[in-house]
């Protein structure tokens, strides 16, 4: 306080009237104070970043390198400054009741700000750091450090209302009662942003790398950032989408995380054959198609279960409709079926099948149903390609066609 006193001393020789005086004391009083803390601030803020940084590049860790980038050594240095210009204004300003008050506000007010900011760049460093780690890449910490954000700017904003009106807690809250009404209706778009951000990061609905389809706004790709009020999508032609976080749980999307994580990728499509061009089969036919090898051990198994039946209730076979019998269709299904067993893409340990759906007016649907191993992109198309060529190809063999004009429906 020597440097106070001496600007005291310096003002009282010099020939002013009293309020004069007393307002030169003030300005000087501050002025002093000013520079003397830009200097420990100065001071704090050298030895504190070098400090940091000497710190930082001895450890293994990475967390302190993100406190140096997030400047949290700065921040720390002027709440110093700030604590030691909080204890000296009420020395110096005890003559200047009015002042003090109002400089001890702006102080506290200053002091929970910055507070604020310095947890906020630790929260910040600490999200860069699980960002960098490979089993955090996926979880959305940008929510989650916005909700414990929002909430210390609640109490922060509280403690300024309660410090700028001299107010106790009570009366603050019965006002909030009061009026919660209005502050709903105001904040209703920032209040549902929130709950949903909550409940999208508590029930692991969305990951950052799912990739999600939201056909209602035109979403389809990878989840490239998560935070409180939205949610950005990069689509598969490198276009982002931006989905409000409360859509996420008031409408309808598809995750293919499940997929992903699966042992197999679905194959679901299916082939228009013309409903004139099924037909049983004769004997010489039949015959004929034994030379497939992979259908060659069912027709024996069936043509002889399927003569036994005939003789034994005495079938009438000059018309081939008569009895039971194989149909071109029905032999090419189980081709199909034998083909897709056999195929080196197809997770055997998954569900697959050649099915027949409801017939259409452009012909009749056969759909095969598989799981693919491969689920990267391209070489699922391939593998895909792969066996519906094959099958397109075989149809000839069984004397079938394909309907051109029908739709082929595709579902992944």
């Amino acid at each position: 306080m020597k440097i106070f006193n001496w600007a005291h001393k310096l003002l009282k020789s010099w020939d002013f009237s009293d309020t004069m005086a007393d307002y030169i004391n003030l300005a000087v009083n501050i002025a002093v104070l000013v520079v003397v803390a830009y200097i420990i601030d100065y001071l704090f803020k050298k030895v504190l970043i070098i400090l940091m940084a000497i710190v930082a590049e001895r450890t293994k860790s990475t967390f302190d390198d993100f406190l140096v980038a997030n400047k949290t050594a700065k921040y720390v240095a002027h709440l110093f400054t700030l604590s030691f210009v909080y204890k000296t204004v009420p020395i110096i300003l005890k003559e200047f009741v009015y002042w003090e008050g109002l400089f001890t506000k702006g102080v506290k007010f200053y002091i929970i700000i910055l507070s604020l900011w310095i947890i906020r760049s630790i929260f910040n460093s600490l999200k860069d750091y699980l960002k960098d780690q490979p089993k955090f890449r996926d979880k959305p910490i940008d929510s989650y450090i916005q909700v414990i954000m929002i909430t210390l700017w609640v109490y922060g904003i509280v403690y300024f209302i309660l410090i700028l009106f001299n107010l106790r807690l009570e009366q603050l809250l019965a006002t909030f009662g009061a009026i919660s009404a209005l502050i709903i209706l105001i904040f209703r778009d920032t209040i549902l942003g929130f709950v949903a951000s909550i409940q999208v990061t508590v029930n692991d609905m969305v990951r950052i790398g799912d990739w999600i389809t939201m056909e209602k706004y035109g979403a389809d790709g990878d989840v490239i950032e998560i935070n409180l009020a939205t949610v950005k999508v990069q689509n598969f032609d490198n276009t982002i989408t931006t989905i409000p976080t409360y859509f996420l749980i008031s409408d309808s999307f598809k995750n293919w995380r499940g997929m992903l994580d699966s042992d197999g990728r679905r194959l679901k499509r299916s082939i228009l054959l013309k409903s004139s061009s099924i037909r049983f089969l004769n004997e010489e036919e039949i015959d004929n198609l034994k030379k497939i090898q992979l259908i060659a051990p069912y027709l024996d198994h069936r043509q002889t279960d399927i003569d036994n039946f005939n003789r034994s209730h005495n079938i009438d076979k000059s018309v081939l409709i008569n009895g039971r019998n194989l149909t071109n269709f029905g032999v090419f299904r189980k081709y199909i079926d034998r083909y897709i067993a056999n195929h080196p893409g197809i997770n055997k340990d998954m569900l697959f099948m050649c099915r027949q759906l409801q017939p259409t007016q452009n012909g009749m649907p056969l759909e095969i149903y598989a799981f693919v191993n491969d689920k990267r992109l391209v070489e699922y198309e391939h593998i895909m390609a792969d066996i519906f060529d094959h099958i397109l190809a075989s149809v000839r063999y069984f004397d079938m066609e394909i309907n051109e004009t029908g739709a082929i429906k595709i579902e992944y």
